[in-house]
Order: C-alpha cells, then sequence, then structure tokens
C-alpha cells in the first residue's frame, strides 16, 4: 500500500492542532509573561493552563498509531531482530532532540540574564547531559534541562516496549492479545498511579489504543471493533475518570475510522495544516526555549502593558513555527536525518580504519 493512499493527512492535522496547543499551555504555565497572560484573558489563559496539556495525548496515539503502521502493518508478530529498529528509533529521535538540548542550554543562559524565575534550568551538568543522551534523565532524578524532553524519552520507551510484546508474540492472534493486554493494564491500573509517570507502562493506555486504531483501520469491521473499544474505555473511565484518556480514546476513534483508502483524509489535505502536522515534532522540541527568550524580553524592556505582554506572546509564539519549520529542516527531516547518519558512519569509518592500520 502507497504512503499516499494511507490517512496521513489525520495523523498531521491532529499533531498540527497538538504542537500548538503545547505550546499554549506552556505560555500559560511559566514566566512573567503567563502572570500577564492570566490577567489580560483572564478565561483564554485558564484554558490553556488547565486543558491544554491534554493535547499531549495527541502525540501518545499518533505515536502508537505510526509504530504499529511501521513494525506490524497486518497486525502480525514481529519477525526481524529487534535491536536495528530499535537503533534506528532512537537515531530518528536523539539527533533533533539532542540538537533541542543544545538550543535549550544557549536560550537558558540567555534569558538567565534578565529573567530570576524558576523555569529556567539550571547550568547543566555532565552527569546531566549524559543522562538525557540516554534518554534516563527522568529515571535517574536529574531535572530536565526543558519542558517537554520527558516525552522523547517515553516515547523511546513505549516503542521498545511494543517491539518487545510483537517480538514475543508467534502470531497475529497473539501480537493482538499482548498489545491489548498491555493496553488495558495500563488503563485500568498503571495509568491510575503516578508513581509509574516515568515509565512507559503509564502511557501505554494511550500509545495502545493507537496502535489499536491502526489495525482496526484496515479491517472490514471498524465501527464495531471501535465500539469495541470505546466501551472497554469506558469500563476503565468507570473506576478512574481521566480527561486524558477521554481524548486519547476521540483521538484513536478518529484515526481508526478514517480507514486506509484516504477517502476522508483527503479533505484535510490542506497546506497550512500538513506544514503544521510536519513540523509539530520541531515545534514542540523548540517552542519552550523560545518562551524563555520571550519572557526575558518581557521583563528586560520592562513592558508592563497588558497590550504589550500579548503582543510578545503572539511573537513568541509565531517563532516557535518559524524556528521550529527550520529546525525540522536542519535536524528531524529524512535527509537530515539521512546526513547526520552518513557522517556519523564516515567518521567511525575513518576513525576504526585509522586504528586497525596502526594495529
Amino acid at each position: 500500500m502507497s504512503t499516499g493512499s494511507l490517512p496521513m493527512p489525520w495523523v498531521g492535522a491532529l499533531k498540527a492542532v497538538g504542537s500548538q496547543l503545547i505550546v499554549a499551555h506552556h505560555l500559560s504555565a511559566y514566566g512573567p509573561l503567563s502572570d500577564a497572560m492570566h490577567g489580560a484573558v483572564p478565561h483564554l489563559a485558564g484554558f490553556f493552563y488547565d486543558y491544554a496539556r491534554m493535547a499531549v495525548q495527541v502525540f501518545l496515539v499518533a505515536g502508537g498509531f505510526l509504530a504499529a503502521r511501521a513494525l506490524s502493518r497486518d497486525g502480525g508478530p514481529l519477525r526481524e531482530s529487534p535491536w536495528p529498529l530499535l537503533a534506528r528509533r532512537y537515531l530518528r529521535l536523539a539527533i533533533p532532540y539532542l540538537a533541542a538540548i543544545g538550543l535549550a542550554v544557549a536560550c537558558a543562559a540567555i534569558a538567565g540574564r534578565f529573567l530570576d524565575d524558576s523555569s529556567i534550568p539550571e547550568d547543566a551538568t555532565f552527569p546531566q547531559l549524559l543522562a538525557h543522551v540516554l534518554l534516563l534523565q527522568d529515571l535517574l532524578d536529574f531535572p530536565s534541562l526543558s519542558a517537554g524532553l520527558w516525552y522523547v524519552a517515553i516515547d523511546f520507551q513505549l516503542f521498545a516496549l511494543l517491539l518487545l510484546l510483537l517480538r514475543l508474540a508467534r502470531s497475529p492472534a497473539a501480537a493482538w492479545s499482548l498489545v491489548l493486554a498491555m493496553t488495558a493494564a495500563s488503563l485500568f491500573f498503571f495509568n491510575r498511579d503516578d508513581r509509574w509517570d516515568e515509565w512507559a507502562p503509564y502511557f501505554f493506555g494511550s500509545y495502545g489504543l493507537g496502535a489499536a486504531a491502526w489495525w482496526i483501520s484496515g479491517t472490514r469491521h471498524r465501527a464495531a471493533l471501535l465500539a469495541i473499544l470505546a466501551a472497554s474505555v469506558a469500563i476503565a473511565m468507570t473506576l478512574d475518570f481521566r480527561w486524558r484518556i477521554v481524548v486519547a480514546l476521540a483521538v484513536a476513534l478518529v484515526l481508526g475510522g478514517a480507514g486506509r483508502d484516504g477517502t476522508v483524509a483527503r479533505r484535510l489535505g490542506a497546506r497550512p495544516v500538513a506544514f503544521l502536522g510536519r513540523v509539530s515534532f520541531s515545534v514542540f522540541l523548540v517552542h519552550f526555549p523560545i518562551c524563555l527568550l520571550a519572557n526575558a524580553l518581557y521583563v528586560g524592556a520592562r513592558l508592563e502593558h497588558p497590550a504589550a505582554a500579548l503582543s510578545i506572546v503572539a511573537a513568541a509564539w509565531l517563532a516557535s513555527i518559524g524556528v521550529g519549520a527550520g529546525f525540522h529542516h536542519l535536524f528531524e527531516s529524512p535527509d537530515a536525518i539521512r546526513r547526520f547518519t552518513d557522517a556519523a558512519g564516515f567518521l567511525y569509518r575513518r576513525l576504526v580504519g585509522a586504528r586497525l592500520l596502526r594495529l
């Protein structure tokens, strides 16, 4: 099945909306600009602060949807070795992620000259940087160098867990059963206990719903299977109602109900939506450092009028999109990933080759 016939516009549209809501949430949550927003537009800022954070569920569900598409297109077990797949996933995440860390450290240093606020990370230490490189910062209790970096670590854990489940399966029925069992365990147990919120099982309920949505989207009984999926989630909600899981279910139902023929999805092919969806991950990575600089500008320039504060908020929002687009081109796009991996391979061959010659 060609890529063009798949419902990727649905994924792009949802991620476009999700990334913009995350930017809005952080602008309403950190620094003096957030205080100014709540004073100038209290209801809107309150909505962004209270509810926009749940947009991360869009990325979790979409991540499971795309991972299932890549690893088990027809719902079958994984036959190939998982290690190369895991290494490729790490590179796919790590190249833009590490670049984002560099940007975050630089912007924090600049903002710290003008702004004394708890949202500015302290100077990074080598163990802290190493923990970030290994995606272990939260598990090792190191402070994050930027908001949102936790998601990258969790995404890698979730991908690894899905790999493991599909590798353990010996038949399509077993693959479905293991993934859905882990999804249920998350919804009924892990996701109800915040002590697990640094581990993949806590988030696998949303990720697993995305994987199930991919498999269901290719069946002839989509409506019935999606109804069963929704009923199962509703049972979990009777034990512990969580709006974030309601959002995850809604996203899964949209993706699963879209099907794979692209008939409905083509309606979402507008260029602005497609563009925002394409750069959504980069916007997610870079927007917080931009927010820090915007707060520093607001304080340094002593702009106390509400209209000035809202103008800087709008500028920070647009700058996050613009910088995210450039960041996508330089560090996240397939061509960028290929350039970095080719360069790393060249250096590795030169260094190893030179060492072998000396031996």
